[in-house]
């Protein structure tokens, strides 16, 4: 027997789902760094920005989280990688850009250091699991977005 409310459900093993609803209701200049980004996704490359420490942060960081400098120097990554962890949508709202389930995952790209959020089409969660191959799924038509990238999905023929 699951408890439920109008909010949240409880199912018998312990699994929460509770209705998320996430806007951003503005626009901003997204200034030189995520500028030099976008170009790149338009472009079909994604690039990102390397801390003092090495690591590389895609989406591109402006500022380097331990020193607070502005990072300068790039470095381009693959369009594939792997999923560090994911989240089922079941049911996508008007708003998302895929029309039938998907997963949210955090994908760490390869040459990057550091996971990027972004959604993976992948039919069902039964095809989603933690370490498995994506690949970036290209939008048809490119503006120098995020959205250039469509979504990611499975990639059975890519290996790290």
């Amino acid at each position: 027997m699951s408890s439920e409310t109008e909010e949240a459900i409880i199912a018998d093993d312990g699994s929460f789902t509770a209705a998320f609803r996430l806007s951003y209701p503005y626009d901003r200049t997204v200034g030189t760094t995520l500028s030099r980004f976008f170009r790149g996704l338009a472009e079909c490359r994604i690039e990102g920005t390397v801390g003092s420490d090495g690591r590389v942060y895609v989406p591109p960081a402006e500022f380097d989280p331990d020193t607070g400098d502005s990072l300068t120097q790039w470095r381009t990554c693959a369009s594939t990688g792997s999923v560090v962890t994911w989240s089922w949508q079941s049911e996508p709202g008007e708003h998302h850009r895929i029309d039938h389930p998907f997963a949210w995952a955090l994908v760490q790209l390869d040459g990057a250091d550091v996971p990027m959020l972004t959604t993976i089409d992948a039919g069902s969660p039964d095809a989603m699991s933690t370490g498995m191959r994506v690949r970036v799924r290209w939008a048809d038509e490119r503006v120098g977005s995020i959205h250039d990238i469509a979504c990611f999905e499975p990639d059975t023929e890519t290996k790290r």
